[in-house]
């Protein structure tokens, strides 16, 4: 498997500075100019943001329009994403601009630690105490490893 189908790999420290930006790894940057989508999620009851490109918004459209769900299911799914959203680039020097009142809404505080997660396709920008919960549940799963990757 390449790393063009797993792009986001590793998790890594970073400060959000006072104006709500995070710097982005280098080889997690889009090109110059290329939209990224802020996606307001939680994951185990927990809120965090997570980073899509425009080929992952996407290909989310395309797994609900694929979907067996009724036309009005999809729509509603649809509208959700999309209101869920934000459209976003990286300025020249690959900082992120976070919107304060969805940094908020995820737990990000400006001048604080923030910690960025691959997650294969996207990225998820956490607070860093929920993130070290995330990880301790992630790696506290009962050993149902079937797969023998972990």
């Amino acid at each position: 498997m390449s790393s063009a189908v797993q792009p986001y790999r590793g998790f890594n420290l970073y400060k959000m500075d006072p104006k709500y930006r995070v710097s982005i790894k280098a080889d997690w940057r889009p090109e110059p100019g290329e939209t990224l989508f802020l996606l307001f999620s939680r994951t185990r009851e927990m809120p965090m943001i997570k980073v899509l490109t425009q080929a992952g918004y996407d290909e989310r459209v395309q797994i609900v329009e694929k979907s067996q769900l009724s036309e009005a299911k999809k729509r509603e799914k649809l509208g959700s994403l999309a209101m869920l959203c934000r459209e976003v680039t990286l300025n020249e020097q690959g900082k992120l601009l976070v919107p304060k009142d969805l940094s908020e809404k995820a737990g990000l505080e400006a001048d604080s630690d923030v910690m960025l997660a691959g997650r294969e396709k996207h990225f998820e920008i956490w607070n860093k105490e929920n993130f070290d919960r995330f990880l301790e549940l992630e790696m506290n799963q009962d050993d149902d490893d079937e797969l023998g990757i972990l």
